[in-house]
C-alpha cells in the first residue's frame, strides 16, 4: 500500500513539471499533498505513532484543502496569468526527470545501503526534492515558483518521516506555522508582482 501511495506522490510531482495552467498546477499540488498526508497516516498506523497520524491529518487539511484554495483566491484576486508555460522545453524535461531519479538513487546509495528500513523511500524523497527545485528553476512566473517551494517542503516532510520514522510533533507544528507565514508573503508578492 505504501509503495502505491509513494508512486502516486512522485507521479503527481512529475505531472506538476509538465503542467501549463495555473489552476491545474494547484490541483496537482493538492493531490501531491493528499498522498503525502496519506503516507504519513499509513506509516503512523504501522509504527503506532499518534504524532505522525496527527501530522498526516493536519497535512491533508492544510496542504490539500486550505493552501490550494488560498492560492487560487489570491491568483484570482490579483489577476495572475493562468498560462504558466515553463522555460524548459518538454523534450528536455522528459530527459531530465529520469536522469534526476537515477542520479539521486546512486547519490544516496552509500547512505541508504546501511538503512534497515525505508531505504528506497529516502532515495525517492530526495529525488522529489530535486524535482521540486526543477519546478522552481523552469518557470519565470512567481506562482509556479511558490508551488515549487511548497513541493520542496513536501519532499522534506517525506524525507523526515521515511528516514527517521517520524519527527517530533513540535517540529512539524513549526513547519505548519511557517507555511501559514508563507501565505502572507505570497499575498504580498502577488500584489507587487508587476513591480519586479
Amino acid at each position: 500500500m505504501i509503495d502505491v501511495l509513494i508512486g502516486f506522490y512522485i507521479a503527481t510531482l512529475i505531472t506538476e513539471l509538465f503542467t501549463t495552467r495555473l489552476y491545474r498546477l494547484l490541483g496537482w499540488y493538492a493531490l501531491n499533498s493528499l498522498f503525502l498526508g496519506l503516507i504519513a497516516i499509513y506509516m503512523g498506523t504501522q509504527i503506532s505513532d499518534s504524532a505522525m497520524i496527527i501530522s498526516g491529518s493536519i497535512t491533508i487539511v492544510i496542504k490539500f484543502m486550505l493552501i490550494p484554495y488560498v492560492l487560487k483566491y489570491i491568483a484570482t484576486k490579483f489577476n495572475i496569468p493562468r498560462n504558466i508555460n515553463p522555460n524548459l522545453k518538454v523534450h528536455y524535461s522528459t530527459i531530465i526527470v529520469p536522469v534526476i531519479l537515477v542520479f539521486t538513487y546512486y547519490l544516496v546509495n552509500p547512505i541508504i545501503h546501511n538503512m534497515a528500513y525505508n531505504a528506497n523511500y529516502v532515495a525517492l524523497s530526495i529525488s522529489s526534492l530535486f524535482l521540486a527545485m526543477l519546478l522552481i528553476i523552469e518557470h519565470k512566473n512567481i506562482a509556479p515558483k511558490i508551488v515549487g517551494f511548497l513541493s520542496i517542503e513536501n519532499a522534506l516532510f517525506l524525507l523526515a518521516i521515511s528516514a527517521t520514522k517520524g519527527m517530533p510533533m513540535l517540529v512539524e507544528l513549526g513547519i505548519f506555522v511557517d507555511l501559514l507565514m508563507l501565505i502572507v508573503i505570497v499575498n504580498i508578492l502577488f500584489k507587487h508582482q508587476g513591480d519586479f
